[in-house]
């Protein structure tokens, strides 16, 4: 009696098991082909014949700001699986606390300002002072109590900040000047298991409807937009969209202050102005301070062994707009500054990179193509010529670029880029921590790594020639305009 009980429990544990384990199998199948559909849907957009220079498509104004989004349905963008943004601060502008689905790259491209991160774990380790109170008439039970709040770093023309998925942060204008942030929403990192979207989660204010994607809205039948279009209008923050009572409790709080948290009618939009200057604890970092802390990460391996630093003490940012810091500088032609997850660890997490490029006027960067990455090149200053070749030889863009555009050269089309009688200035945002590019000529490229005989059958022409190909420019990565004339004359 007890072996047949003990039986049909063993049974019945086998059938559940079974039935549990053929469960998984199915969500873990359905993941894989969501995830080979993802990346079959993403090999097809980047199957095109023509890429153009693009200007923002949306322009979305607040009190203190304007914000502009590029076209996220464009074919390169979908292709690169990214969404290019930019926000203008004025003086004394606040963009709201807000985190978003993807990992979020941004450089700054002028002025200067705070930048707030809230990493969720981490402590409080900046607290102010009674004595640094701005009204100084509160009473003395207020002075006491002291705010403490996560760093706020200081950011200034020239840092890239980059931000894992789900983590808000919020950016300040304290300079004499528009704080300009362009960013990189990385939809197809990943760190986002929603969809292809990108989706602003707001801590605070009334987002305007616009700021979220218009990709999937676009892709829908007309008829469900328009049956949508009024829910999609009445965007709020976060936190009205819980019972007030419900909140207030875990708050601590009465309901008045939560329905106060609402803004229900506040029409700011996303960036605020503050009416008095911002009063937050900040430490000051010299340009010293900032050396000695990346070369104790070199020192460290980088942090490659992940105790050195954790998200909570991690570099958030790095500048890329010092010439002292180049990789490459040509005195002639300009340079270049690359930022990746060895100077700058939290990049391996996102897995992002950046370079920053200055030609001088004529001037131009060699022929190449990214080996890992596609390439959202974002003009900052400047004029120039890009050309762009695709798998067939044939041009996929030949045309004037200038500022404010963006453009992309997806993975293995090759590129060049020559700067105008102003100059050429761009950032470019890689989708790999750890980019790499091919040269197709100068003195570390892949004509000089062929042997001559190999050039001189591929092209048919004289090894006299081929020698030529492989020698007649010694610089590297960017050239100067100087032999233009001479060849011109041959």
């Amino acid at each position: 009696m007890g072996s047949s009980c003990l039986l049909s429990l063993t049974f019945c544990f086998l059938v559940l098991f079974n039935c549990c384990f053929a469960q998984i199998e199915q969500v873990t199948s359905r993941r894989g082909q969501q995830q080979q559909g993802k990346q079959r849907s993403q090999q097809n957009e980047c199957q095109f014949d023509r890429i153009k220079a693009l200007e923002p498509a949306r322009r979305i104004k607040s009190e203190a700001g304007v914000t502009e989004i590029w076209d996220e349905n464009d074919q390169q963008f979908q292709c690169a699986g990214v969404v290019v943004m930019r926000h203008t601060i004025k003086q004394q502008g606040l963009l709201l606390p807000s985190y978003s689905n993807t990992p979020k790259f941004i450089y700054v491209d002028q002025g200067r300002g705070f930048h707030g991160a809230a990493i969720p774990g981490c402590p409080e380790t900046f607290q102010s002072s009674a004595q640094n109170s701005r009204d100084r008439r509160e009473s003395s039970e207020d002075q006491q109590q002291k705010d403490q709040h996560q760093k706020v770093r200081q950011v200034r023309e020239g840092d890239v900040v980059a931000l894992p998925a789900g983590v808000a942060d919020w950016f300040y204008n304290n300079g004499d000047s528009p704080l300009v942030l362009v960013q990189l929403l990385d939809t197809s990192n990943a760190a986002n298991q929603l969809d292809q979207d990108f989706r602003k989660f707001f801590l605070g204010g009334n987002p305007q409807q616009e700021l979220q994607s218009q990709r999937s809205s676009n892709q829908r039948g007309q008829h469900e937009g328009e049956s949508r279009r009024g829910q999609q209008e009445r965007y709020r923050n976060l936190f009205g969209g819980f019972d007030e009572r419900l909140l207030a409790e875990a708050l601590n709080v009465d309901t008045k202050l939560v329905r106060r948290m609402r803004n229900e009618n506040d029409n700011r939009g996303i960036i605020v102005q503050v009416q008095h200057e911002l009063q937050v604890v900040s430490r000051q970092e010299s340009r010293e301070e900032e050396e000695r802390e990346r070369e104790h990460q070199r020192r460290q391996g980088g942090g490659s062994n992940g105790l050195e630093e954790s998200f909570c003490t991690a570099r958030l940012k790095h500048n890329i707009n010092n010439p002292e810091d180049a990789d490459v500088f040509n005195p002639q032609a300009g340079r270049l500054t690359t930022v990746n997850s060895l100077n700058l660890p939290i990049l391996r997490h996102i897995q992002l990179s950046a370079q920053r490029g200055v030609l001088y006027p004529n001037a131009l960067m060699t022929p190449n193509w990214n080996i890992n990455a596609h390439s959202i090149c974002y003009i900052t200053r400047g004029s120039g010529r890009i050309q762009i070749v695709g798998d067939n030889g044939q041009a996929v863009f030949d045309g004037q670029v200038q500022e404010g555009q963006v453009i992309t050269a997806p993975q293995n089309f090759a590129v060049v880029k020559k700067a105008g009688s102003q100059g050429l200035e761009w950032v470019s945002f890689k989708t790999n921590d750890n980019a790499q590019i091919s040269q197709m000529a100068g003195r570390v490229s892949v004509i000089r790594a062929i042997p001559e005989d190999v050039l001189a059958n591929a092209f048919q022409i004289s090894r006299e020639d081929a020698r030529k190909l492989k020698n007649n420019r010694d610089e590297g990565s960017v050239f100067s305009s100087s032999q233009e004339s001479r060849r011109g004359r041959d």
